[in-house]
């Protein structure tokens, strides 16, 4: 049987992926057909996770063993992990900026002559970037001005603290090794 899916993104309203697997394959298979079609590189980290109607997560499948008690995508064949038309899944990309994409299971079909499986079978929009380095969430600080008003003028400044020369002890000559031994005792 040939399972079909649509994968969705929060990120580009026009971006949509339909794939269709057979029941046999596992969630590796749709992780390196994500990875493939939305040219990905393979080396970063990702996982699938089961989620609720309102896209909550729940079991994780991730790339590898973590020890963490998770199943991997290796093992997490699709039949067996699929269980209601409409079931979601959400497969994480980013994690350090919390970006995902958002996986739902449409249906059955028959197996099409001629089609390789698995299969991207629609594509629309602009894939997201991978990674985003110092994203739109980033507050910007730049012009920020602090008034003379909130200086406190009791306070010393640093210089007037540690460089004013007034309180230092001249240093032993440490080239000299007779000096140093002539401290310790």
């Amino acid at each position: 049987m040939v399972y079909k899916f649509v994968v969705l993104s929060d990120e580009d309203e026009s971006f949509v992926r339909e794939f269709e697997f057979w029941d046999s394959h596992t969630l590796l298979d749709f992780h390196n057909l994500i990875q493939d079609e939305l040219e990905f590189d393979k080396s970063q980290m990702a996982s699938f996770f089961m989620a609720t109607d309102n896209w909550e997560k729940e079991e994780e499948f991730t790339l590898f063993d973590m020890g963490t008690g998770s199943s991997t995508m290796e093992v997490a064949v699709l039949e067996d992990i699929i269980f209601r038309k409409n079931q979601k899944l959400l497969y994480v990309f980013d994690f350090f900026n919390e970006r995902s994409l958002f996986v739902e299971y449409t249906g059955e079909l028959k197996e099409k002559d001629g089609r390789e499986y698995p299969s991207c079978t629609n594509s629309k929009g602009i894939p997201p970037k991978q990674v985003v380095f110092g994203g739109s969430s980033r507050k910007l600080y730049n012009n920020i001005v602090v008034s003379e008003d909130d200086e406190d003028e009791d306070e010393p400044e640093v210089d007037d603290l540690f460089l004013n020369g007034d309180d230092e002890d001249p240093l032993p000559d440490f080239e000299n090794i007779d000096n140093l031994n002539e401290d310790e005792e």
